[in-house]
């Protein structure tokens, strides 16, 4: 299950979503929208990914989360990401794709919840591999 603006969510975990892929071949991830507050299913998930990804925590309201460096926008990174992990409300998921395809980031994964139909024409357009309305955390403890 997913945490999400404290609603418990439950996904099925007999199979694996069909992008795990994404997750079997990436190394870096930027978690846009890490929040730096514990309590916060983004910080909950992108502390979580620590264990198997580098990680670039992307929120400009702060300077660091856990002792990393936040950036404050995908632009900041300095490398290119195999996934963009979004953590922001639908109605900017299609400003984050654009951010993504500007700093060349090779998918975009919008987090449970997250959905918007102009990102992922946006990204099909572009030819980005696109995931959203789907916890990240969930499927990878599918691969585990």
């Amino acid at each position: 299950e997913c945490l999400l603006f404290g609603k418990k969510r439950r996904h099925s975990t007999r199979m694996a979503h069909p992008s795990s892929r994404l997750l079997q071949q990436a190394k870096t991830i930027a978690v846009v929208g890490f929040s730096d507050k514990p309590a916060r299913e983004s910080h909950r998930i992108g502390t979580y990914l620590m264990e198997f990804y580098k990680i670039f925590p992307v929120n400009p309201l702060v300077s660091e989360i856990d002792g990393h460096k936040s950036y404050a926008s995908l632009a900041d990174l300095p490398e290119k990401v195999d996934i963009v992990n979004v953590f922001r409300r639908s109605e900017l998921l299609e400003g984050v794709v654009e951010e993504a395809l500007f700093a060349d980031a090779k998918a975009v994964w919008a987090q449970l919840g997250v959905s918007s139909d102009a990102a992922k024409a946006r990204a099909e357009e572009a030819g980005l591999p696109f995931v959203q309305d789907t916890c990240i955390y969930v499927e990878h403890l599918k691969l585990t």
